[in-house]
């Protein structure tokens, strides 16, 4: 293929949550630093970029995603010499950085909020969505927070209320006034020009709300949360985003190779792919996929219309796990299980698109268990016992044996997996069956064939619905890749190849030759095979 690599379209994206990574400093949460002492580890797993959450100054109400600053790095990370010296050691080991941008809302702690809140006079008054009481008093819509509760915050001394999405120390900013809008866009320069490669749009379709404040309408039926009976169509992706995601696009463009990926809150697959494009996000993401149930016909189903939308005009992207989301192999293994992560694996490392991996996915970490008193999410402490929040995903990272995994010398922010010392980086380099060493040699496979990485999809309808298969080719070679999603023993009967026959060049860590024929393939429970045809 003549087409120029990008590292964000052939390669993989693998996100850190850095209070939980390396803490270097024994204070108990991660930092830039320990980011940097283990880069090495990440260029040897294969990874192409790295997605840090939040490390702006934040007093954490919702840990970095309520932003104090967006100029400089929170001190309990580090200083921007050490994100000059992360980006430089990155770059030495061409391992790109981007960042996570909370554009929506800040922090109520951050100057501009506190201007706000002088004086209805004051020139940042309007930098946020304030409003006088409704005419017959009280809230000014029926606009809700996500979190909980209403949307609407009364301040006594100014005697408005001003709407926050989330919780009520995240105001949200109102992007409708120009400078607002201005001041965002130069968050983007100021950050380029600091050599970052890349950004992660928190929840940006909530940017814009409807000019008039309208109602959103009821929805029929009962819902578990008064936020989940609305219909949403007046605090959420109004029109007015798009002209700024193609602002925000014409910056990135004057940069050489950057790229821009965005989060999309309550909005389905066809509508996040409405934000893709050349004059818009580089990618947007969905979670259809990451929703599915453990079967073939689910992934299938999701892989399929995700990959239809996107065509030949953009390029999709997967993820399984991210901060938000409880850990896929909590989710779909049993707790020694790694067969069905292995299988997960294959199917997220081969489709067509980028994958985004978490950290901790590739040794397989799984949730951990938290008491009441040892939660920290907002969401956990509103709703605990029926939502425990999302404290369950953020645990540290799990290096080694060593008291604390190897990720601290002292108690970490949150506690580590009873599993560590078994469930362990160093443990799973040195064992060769392990999950680790099956995700290095399945990205050095994805690597080596540009079918896996820059080719084309086909699903196959095998008629089975244990069966996962499609092809992914270009003109050079053409690569079939068949998953089992049984616990069974399958039988495949293998296409016709193109070129010249199917070539069994990827079982994972079973023997190549053992399970096919001239025209079949068998595959063990929860099996993975990679065929190659290619041109002679």
């Amino acid at each position: 293929m003549n087409e120029k690599k990008l590292w964000w379209k052939d390669g993989i994206i693998y996100q850190i949550y850095p209070r939980s990574f390396q803490d270097t400093n024994a204070d108990g949460i991660g930092d830039l630093t320990g980011i940097i002492q283990h880069l090495d580890y990440l260029q040897e797993l294969g990874i192409d970029g790295i997605w840090l959450s939040p490390i702006t100054p934040s007093p954490d109400v919702d840990f970095g995603y309520d932003v104090s600053d967006y100029h400089t790095i929170d001190p309990k990370f580090g200083n921007l010499q050490d994100f000059d010296r992360l980006l430089n050691e990155a770059h030495k080991r061409d391992i790109h950085i981007i960042l996570d941008l909370v554009l929506n809302h800040t922090s109520d702690q951050h100057r501009w909020f506190q201007e706000s809140c002088m004086s209805r006079s004051n020139p940042y008054h309007d930098w946020y969505i304030w409003r006088d009481p409704a005419p017959g008093g009280g809230v000014p819509n029926n606009w809700k927070s996500v979190f909980g509760g209403s949307g609407w915050e009364f301040d006594e001394k100014l005697g408005q209320y001003y709407f926050h999405m989330f919780t009520k120390q995240q105001p949200d900013l109102n992007w409708r006034n120009p400078d607002v809008r201005a001041t965002m866009l130069d968050i983007f320069r100021y950050w380029l020009d600091k050599g970052v490669d890349g950004f992660r749009l928190d929840v940006f379709n909530c940017w814009y709300k409807d000019a008039d404040l309208r109602d959103n309408p009821r929805l029929p039926g009962l819902h578990r949360r008064a936020f989940e009976s609305y219909d949403h169509i007046y605090d959420v992706s109004q029109p007015e985003l798009v002209p700024a995601l193609q602002d925000i696009r014409k910056i990135l463009d004057a940069y050489p190779d950057r790229y821009v990926v965005g989060e999309t809150f309550l909005a389905d697959s066809a509508h996040a792919r409405t934000y893709v494009g050349d004059d818009r996000l580089h990618a947007a993401f969905d979670y259809a996929y990451a929703n599915s149930p453990f079967s073939a016909k689910a992934f299938g189903k999701a892989i399929q219309y995700w990959d239809s939308l996107h065509g030949d005009q953009a390029w999709p992207n997967y993820f399984l796990n991210n901060h938000d989301t409880p850990r896929s192999s909590t989710r779909y293994a049993g707790p020694n299980d790694d067969a069905r992560l292995k299988l997960l694996a294959a199917m997220h490392l081969t489709v067509r698109g980028t994958p985004y991996l978490y950290y901790g996915e590739e040794i397989g970490m799984r949730d951990i268990s938290l008491s009441r008193w040892q939660i920290q999410d907002p969401v956990g402490k509103r709703y605990w016992p029926f939502n425990k929040g999302r404290d369950g995903c953020r645990s540290p990272m799990q290096w080694d044996a060593h008291p604390f995994a190897g990720f601290s010398t002292t108690e970490p922010w949150l506690p580590v997996h009873p599993n560590f010392k078994v469930r362990n980086v160093a443990n799973q380099a040195s064992t060769p069956a392990s999950l680790l060493n099956f995700y290095k040699s399945l990205i050095v496979l994805r690597r080596e064939h540009p079918a896996l990485h820059a080719g084309n999809l086909n699903l196959i309808d095998t008629g089975e619905d244990a069966l996962l298969v499609y092809k992914r080719f270009t003109p050079e070679e053409t690569m079939l890749v068949v998953l089992n999603f049984s616990k069974s023993i399958q039988s495949f009967t293998l296409p016709v190849a193109e070129f010249n026959r199917w070539d069994l060049i990827f079982t994972g860590n079973e023997p190549l030759t053992s399970h096919m024929t001239d025209s079949t393939l068998d595959l063990p429970p929860y099996g993975v095979a990679i065929l190659l045809s290619q041109a002679a």
